[in-house]
């Protein structure tokens, strides 16, 4: 998983739909789009998963679902995010099956650790800046958390908390394959632009760093890992 990651929040949509928002950001370049609405009914979770499944599948951009694995299975979800007080990873492998998105967050270098014996299919750098859409989490990564994380991790990393236009570029520069936004682009007067000027940043820094880490690699050939590689 490369891009950007849009993870819904209706307190930040004021003056359209969320189905709108989520239509406008697919439209100039998604990764993935999380359903989390934690206020919601279940029946209400349901039906605003189904209008989001029906208007992404179209596009060709996943839906995970935020937590709640019925809510996934009901509706024919892409994958789930779950963190570290869901239900476990094999579980959940084991009700949605091999082909399913599996996201976990991590929050402490424990979890890190312990999510190297895992098959999930990308980790969530949980938060990286501290934000007010994330408050039941652990203390902020920073940027040099998710620089180790990515020195460490066999894993796809997915950055979320406190991402916008002014510091995604430090985030990606730090290793994140991914970023994840919820107020960026939720709470974005134009979610289009907000989410296309997200993409030119993440792809203009990837681009950098590959170009940094093959020409090194070029310079230092008895080099190991990325270095000796060029793989980012």
């Amino acid at each position: 998983m490369r891009g950007v990651y849009l993870v819904t929040d209706r307190r930040y949509v004021t003056h359209r739909s969320i189905e709108a928002v989520v239509d406008e950001a697919a439209r100039a370049g998604l990764a993935c789009v999380q359903l989390r609405e934690k206020d919601l009914s279940t029946r209400d979770f349901i039906e605003m998963a189904r209008r989001l499944k029906a208007l992404l599948l179209p596009l060709g951009v996943p839906l995970v679902i935020n937590d709640r694995i019925d809510v996934a299975m009901a509706v024919g979800a892409d994958g789930v995010h779950i963190g570290q007080s869901d239900m476990p990873y094999a579980l959940a492998r084991k009700l949605l099956g091999p082909r399913a998105i599996i996201g976990l967050s991590v929050e402490t270098w424990q979890d890190v650790e312990e999510a190297e014996a895992l098959d999930v299919d990308y980790l969530g750098i949980s938060p990286v800046h501290a934000t007010p859409t994330k408050t039941d989490t652990k203390g902020p990564w920073g940027l040099a958390g998710v620089a180790a994380i990515r020195a460490y991790s066999r894993h796809t990393l997915v950055a979320i908390g406190g991402i916008n236009a002014d510091n995604a570029a430090a985030v990606v520069q730090a290793g994140a394959h991914c970023l994840a936004v919820v107020s960026a682009i939720c709470g974005a007067a134009d979610p289009f632009q907000a989410t296309a000027a997200l993409n030119r940043t993440l792809l203009q820094e990837t681009a950098t760093l590959k170009g940094t880490v093959q020409a090194t690699a070029a310079l230092n050939p008895s080099g190991s890992g990325a270095l000796k590689t060029g793989k980012l």
